[in-house]
């Protein structure tokens, strides 16, 4: 006898979020949060977060292979995020949406709450759930510092103050970026911006797709 093959959902009925890999966690606790049954997530590597360049071509690439495969509904995980616009002119070739704002950091906080705050947050040094978690990874062992701290005045000494911005009241995280304002040597201040204007935003991409 025949196995019966589980029919695969129409990918034209599916949103499809192409998201930066530091947001992943964040999108599909929003996914869960608001019952987005229908949100399938794919995501461009986190390191590009160091390498703004990378990310319009790659995303250009990721949303023509999405459109091949039969998505129509797409909504771009990203800001901004260094690309000086460059995404932008990707998100209007392809006819698809991004996160509004400059960077993860503002939509965190929520754009309004940004646009009040960002000329005194200049010199703040910004950390999120992911950084924290990854903070060997990103920047200990790629800048060096785990091996030689004494390059710790070359790359922060110009920040004044370390701004943990949490997604979640994780203890473990707070250490760590408590641990990482002290060893850079800057201020601590914490807040607890839960998932800002990512929830908004993956709210208004699902009910454009419906």
């Amino acid at each position: 006898m025949a196995k019966t093959q589980k029919r695969k959902p129409d990918q034209a009925d599916r949103l499809l979020v192409i998201a930066c890999g530091m947001i992943a966690r964040e999108v599909l606790a929003v996914k869960e949060q608001l019952g987005l049954n229908h949100l399938e997530l794919t995501c461009l590597p986190a390191e590009f977060h160091f390498y703004p360049d990378r990310i319009a071509p790659a995303m250009d690439k990721a949303i023509e292979k999405a459109k091949a495969e039969g998505y129509e509904h797409i909504f771009v995980g990203y800001a901004d995020c260094g690309t000086g616009g460059l995404l932008d002119r990707i998100c209007e070739k392809h006819g698809v949406e991004r996160m509004a704002g400059p960077h993860c950091f503002a939509f965190y906080q929520g754009m309004e709450a940004y646009a009040k705050i960002a000329d005194d947050d200049m010199m703040s040094f910004y950390m999120t759930d992911f950084l924290c978690r990854q903070f060997d990874a990103f920047f200990m062992k790629p800048l060096g510092l785990d091996k030689h701290p004494e390059l710790i005045k070359d790359y922060f000494g110009n920040y004044e103050k370390l701004i943990y911005l949490a997604q979640t009241n994780d203890p473990e995280l707070d250490k760590v970026a408590e641990k990482a304002a002290k060893m850079l040597g800057l201020a601590y201040e914490r807040r607890a911006t839960g998932y800002g204007d990512l929830t908004a935003g993956m709210a208004q991409a699902a009910a454009h797709a419906d």
